[in-house]
């Protein structure tokens, strides 16, 4: 691996476990010649950190919200290698060393994550990979379900449409690729389906995605998200509609009354439930998508073949 990882860990300083994430990362790199791990501090007041744990603290003096953050850490880094972890996130043993051997061994892939596990239930998956499910919304592929098992076998990467920035390993020369104006994750999304899109572009520019099960991590799930509740759902349901159109070009629009009918469930299903956070932040999503849509949609046709994302559905 020759010390080539770099770690980013963006924060808002609300994450419980943003310590004991920091600390599973320097015992996972422990064995690796050199890893810089770098906290991007977006709090509303600097954050104090016990030593040792971060090479670097960057504060960029605002909330950059995930994409800008990240951005802001990768672009602090050195590694041939780039790390997105969560701050929610405890990565197990040999997390790392799994990632980068995955990437070595495949030249042609950009990304590599290992499978996440709930923090409150680990035997079963958080997420897999990403994928597009029939209402072109993205997923977490197995979330929820038993995860895969561990054996020595799944040292070996399979192909996934995309990898969550949760917890994942990138090759920095395809980041560099596939970056506009420095930025690598669109900081126009802010938050949510940053990864979703860095996943097509990347896809659009012929790398590949891999997911490796021997790679581990827990997850306790959007510790920060869940306490922003109607921001967090304006942008899901605001940017998968951007996502999209950028993704699917001219054939987006065919199938927007699908993502129209699939948002108008879930708003059925909020009310029904009494949750009106996430009711109105599919509405306001709505807003969101409408007015950014003119400079997100394109023509032409899908940025990756629509054979390759529906062998990803």
């Amino acid at each position: 691996m020759n010390g080539e990882i770099s770690a980013v860990v963006p924060t808002l300083g609300r994450s419980p476990l943003l310590l004991r994430c920091l600390e599973a990362l320097r015992r996972d790199g422990a064995g690796i010649e050199i890893i810089e791990i770098v906290v991007v501090d977006q709090a509303e007041r600097p954050l104090e950190l016990p030593p040792g744990l971060a090479d670097r603290i960057v504060r960029p003096g605002r909330n950059l919200g995930f994409a800008g953050g990240t951005n802001a850490g990768i672009a602090a880094t050195a590694g041939q290698l780039v790390a997105t972890v969560n701050d929610d996130v405890l990565v197990e043993p040999g997390w790392m060393a799994s990632l980068a051997a995955a990437l070595h061994e495949d030249p042609c892939a950009a990304a590599a994550q290992g499978v996440n596990l709930l923090l409150d239930s680990p035997e079963l998956a958080d997420g897999c990979g990403l994928a597009w499910n029939r209402w072109w919304q993205a997923v977490q592929v197995g979330h929820g379900l038993p995860a895969p098992p561990l054996a020595a076998e799944t040292a070996v990467g399979r192909e996934v449409f995309g990898v969550s920035a949760t917890a994942a390993l990138f090759r920095r020369e395809a980041l560099l690729a596939v970056a506009s104006h420095g930025a690598v994750f669109d900081p126009g999304l802010v938050s949510y389906y940053e990864d979703v899109d860095l996943a097509g572009r990347l896809r659009a520019a012929g790398w590949r995605a891999l997911l490796v099960p021997a790679a581990r991590a827990l997850h306790a799930g959007s510790l920060t998200g869940r306490s922003l509740n109607r921001e967090r759902w304006r942008l899901i349901y605001g940017n998968r509609w951007l996502a999209a159109a950028r993704l699917l070009g001219r054939a987006f629009w065919p199938r927007l009354p699908v993502l129209a009918v699939r948002d108008l469930l879930d708003l059925g299903h909020a009310i029904a439930a009494g949750d009106g956070g996430q009711a109105a932040g599919i509405m306001t999503g709505w807003g969101r998508a409408l007015r950014r849509l003119p400079s997100w949609a394109r023509g032409g046709p899908p940025a990756v073949p629509m054979g390759t994302l529906l062998r990803f559905r």
